[in-house]
């Protein structure tokens, strides 16, 4: 039997996220009955093993499925196969490779904003003292990783992905899950000056640790605020990157850069 770490690489393209592949890869069993209405999927850490992948990547899929209506989850207990009924699931109509374009990764951010800024609200008032621990975890990585020192997509994933789980509402999960396998990586390389990058990082960092300060006092309007006014600012850079390309002071496209925020 083929490894399924090695079939899972075989088979992304540029534009697949790793969470697109594996909850791609668990629906195939589902639907082929390899995985049957009402048995639980295997634990985070055996399909960690299987795919070869990290632990929020697993979680990703996960939030997928149970936004599309395939899993249930129950606390302490797992992810449980769903039975299909005659109601159709409406799937969101944008892909990884249209959200590359100018208007379909901005009308994303539109979104990510409308649900991010309340989540952040909401976080701020539920939040418990281990989990605002998780979320400055989850900065200081960002932070580090927008210095080079890691994965940038996978640290600004896990940086939102806290602050949603902190809500207390499983719903907030699955649906910045569901967008996140919508947001393909960073169509556009930059090319700006040593000291250009150093001032946006820091704005960056400022941004995020807004968000970060505004729920740890527990203040909802603020760290709605905060988060409206993070995510407003990475439309802008956004734009300003889809831009120039338009202008054809850009080079080509690289899916090597992520997300920088």
């Amino acid at each position: 039997m083929s490894d399924p770490k090695e079939s899972l690489q075989a088979k992304r393209s540029p534009n697949d996220s790793l969470a697109t592949l594996v909850s791609t890869d668990l629906l195939r069993r589902i639907e082929g009955n390899e995985l049957t209405p009402g048995s639980r999927l295997p634990s985070e850490r055996e399909l960690m093993a299987r795919y070869g992948v990290s632990r929020t990547v697993v979680r990703e899929a996960i939030s997928s499925l149970r936004s599309s209506g395939r899993v249930a989850t129950q606390q302490g207990r797992g992810a449980f196969v769903l039975a299909t009924t005659g109601l159709m699931v409406r799937k969101l109509p944008l892909t990884t490779e249209r959200a590359t374009s100018r208007q379909t990764h901005l009308h994303l951010l539109e979104v990510r904003n409308a649900v991010e800024a309340e989540a952040a609200a909401i976080a701020a008032r539920r939040r418990t003292d281990k989990e605002m621990r998780a979320i400055e975890q989850a900065r200081e990585s960002l932070s580090i990783a927008l210095d080079g020192g890691g994965n940038l997509r996978r640290k600004d994933v896990d940086f939102h992905l806290a602050i949603a789980r902190a809500t207390h509402n499983a719903y907030f999960e699955d649906v910045f899950g569901a967008l996140l396998q919508l947001r393909a990586d960073r169509p556009l390389r930059r090319t700006d000056s040593l000291q250009a990058r150093k001032k946006r990082v820091q704005i960056i960092r400022t941004e995020h640790l807004m968000i970060v300060q505004a729920i740890e006092r527990q203040d909802p309007d603020a760290a709605r605020s905060a988060m409206q006014l993070h995510l407003s600012n990475s439309a802008h850079r956004a734009a300003a990157l889809f831009d120039a390309a338009d202008a054809g002071k850009e080079p080509e496209a690289s899916a090597e850069n992520g997300d920088e925020h």
